[in-house]
C-alpha cells in the first residue's frame, strides 16, 4: 500500500461524518493518475479513489456528475458518499459495485438506458460549472449553438494545449482550426442532451444482476452523437447496443460519416494525456474534412 490506513480512516470520517470501522483495504488499481481501493467497513464495501493532483475540486465535480446521471438515467449509477481533500490528497468515496457477468439483456438495457438519459435536455449546450475529463479541465461555458460550443469549449482548449506543450506544430494547429467553420454544415442540429461524456467500455461495468452500471462520467449537455461516437473509438460495444438505442431515440441519417468528427475530442484528450501515438488519427480526420 502506498498510503497508511490513517488516510482511509480520515476519508471515511470526512465523508460519512460518523464513526466508521475500517476492517481492511484492498488495492484495485494504482495508475499514473489515480489510486483505487476497496474499503471493507462496518457499513459495507466502499470504493475510494484518490490522487495528489493540484485540482482540489476534481472529485467534487465527478460526484456532481454521478448525482446528475443518477437523477436522469434509468441505469445503475454508484451511490455517492463524499468527496474532498485531506492534506495534499483528493478523494472520492462511492458505493462499491460487486462485479458480475452480463445477462442476456445487457446490451439492450444499456442502449435503452443511454437513449433515455439523452432525452434529458437543457436550453443550452454546456453546464453550469466546468469539470474534468480524466484529469484534464473540461470547459462548459453555455452556448445555444453546438458547432460554436464544440469548437470553443471542446476542440480549441485541447488542440491549444497540445500546441503549447509542443505536441503539434504551429502549421498543424492552424490547419486544425480550419475545421471549426465546417462544423455547422457537418453535424445535424439537435436539442442539447445530457451526456455521460466519457463513454468507453472501461466506464461501463456489470453489476451482480448482470445489468450495466455507468461510472467515471464527464457530464455536460451536448450533442448526443458524442457519446455514441466515443463508444466506437476503442471498441467493446456490441451491435445490439446501437440497435436498442435506435429503437428508443433514432439517430439522424449518416451518423457513421460523423463519427470521426465527434471523436476528435477524445483523441485530443488522449493526445494530451498519453502522447504522440494519437496524433496520426487526428491528422487523418483533419485531412479528410479540411
Amino acid at each position: 500500500m502506498h498510503k497508511s490506513h490513517s488516510f482511509y480512516e480520515e476519508a471515511l470520517i470526512d465523508a460519512i461524518h460518523e464513526p466508521t470501522q475500517l476492517k481492511s483495504v484492498r488495492l484495485i488499481s494504482a495508475g499514473t493518475m489515480n489510486q483505487s481501493v476497496l474499503l471493507d467497513t462496518d457499513k459495507g464495501a466502499l470504493f475510494l479513489k484518490s490522487n495528489h493532483l493540484n485540482s482540489p475540486d476534481m472529485f467534487q465535480q465527478e460526484l456532481k456528475g454521478l448525482t446528475l446521471l443518477h437523477k436522469h438515467a434509468p441505469l445503475q449509477i454508484p451511490k455517492t458518499i463524499g468527496a474532498g481533500r485531506i492534506a495534499s490528497q483528493n478523494y472520492l468515496l462511492i458505493e462499491w459495485i460487486h462485479g458480475g457477468y452480463p445477462n442476456s439483456d445487457y446490451w439492450n438495457n444499456l442502449g435503452h438506458g443511454l437513449a433515455e438519459l439523452h432525452m434529458a435536455t437543457s436550453p443550452k449546450y454546456g453546464l453550469s460549472e466546468d469539470n474534468y475529463i480524466a484529469i484534464l479541465p473540461q470547459r462548459n461555458a453555455m452556448n445555444e449553438n453546438w458547432a460554436d460550443f464544440f469548437a470553443s469549449e471542446r476542440l480549441e482548449p485541447m488542440i491549444g494545449k497540445a500546441y503549447y506543450d509542443g505536441l503539434i506544430s504551429k502549421d498543424f494547429y492552424k490547419k486544425f482550426q480550419m475545421i471549426y467553420d465546417k462544423l455547422d454544415g457537418l453535424i445535424p442540429n439537435e436539442k442539447p442532451a445530457l451526456l455521460h461524456g466519457d463513454l468507453w467500455s472501461g466506464n461501463v461495468i456489470v453489476n451482480p444482476k448482470g445489468d450495466p452500471c455507468l461510472i467515471d462520467p464527464a457530464v455536460y449537455y451536448g450533442h448526443r452523437e458524442m457519446d455514441l461516437a466515443f463508444s466506437k473509438l476503442f471498441g467493446g460495444f456490441r451491435s445490439e447496443f446501437y440497435e436498442a438505442y435506435n429503437e428508443i431515440f433514432p439517430l439522424e441519417p449518416d451518423f457513421k460519416t460523423r463519427v470521426d468528427i465527434h471523436n476528435l475530442y477524445p483523441l485530443l484528450v488522449h493526445l494530451n494525456l498519453f502522447g504522440l501515438s494519437y496524433l496520426p488519427g487526428i491528422k487523418k480526420v483533419i485531412k479528410k474534412f479540411v
